[in-house]
């Protein structure tokens, strides 16, 4: 094995792994927002990753051509198609899931910030 058939193969797997971890987003995520931000990460850099990591595996200028076009359109189309539908999301009101815990409150909302027992 050459060094660019390990580099193909590592980034191929990278983005294999940002797919799955995309899907486990869209069941473990609360509300629309949060899906489509997962989702859009995975079609933008997911797809980028395995198309280069192919390109390693079959190097060639015709090859580099074709990725860096595919490179070039899948994370603009990405951003565009995410961006849509977010909007789409938001003009049909779509619910934000509001937290209910905060790091920055404080535990006793009584006490004055400095005076502690």
């Amino acid at each position: 094995m050459t060094v660019w058939e390990v580099i193909g193969q590592v980034l191929i797997l990278a983005g294999t792994v940002l797919f799955a971890v995309a899907g486990i987003g869209m069941f473990r995520f609360f509300d629309v927002y949060t899906r489509i931000s997962a989702v859009g990460t995975a079609a933008g850099l997911g797809v980028a990753l395995v198309v280069v990591g192919a390109l390693c595996l079959q190097p060639g200028l015709s090859n580099t051509v074709k990725v860096a076009a595919i490179v070039v359109f899948q994370l603009t189309t990405s951003a565009v198609a995410t961006s849509a539908i977010a909007r789409a999301a938001y003009l049909s009101r779509a619910p934000l899931r509001r937290l209910s815990f905060d790091q920055l409150t404080p535990t006793e909302p009584d006490t004055p910030a400095g005076e502690e027992d």
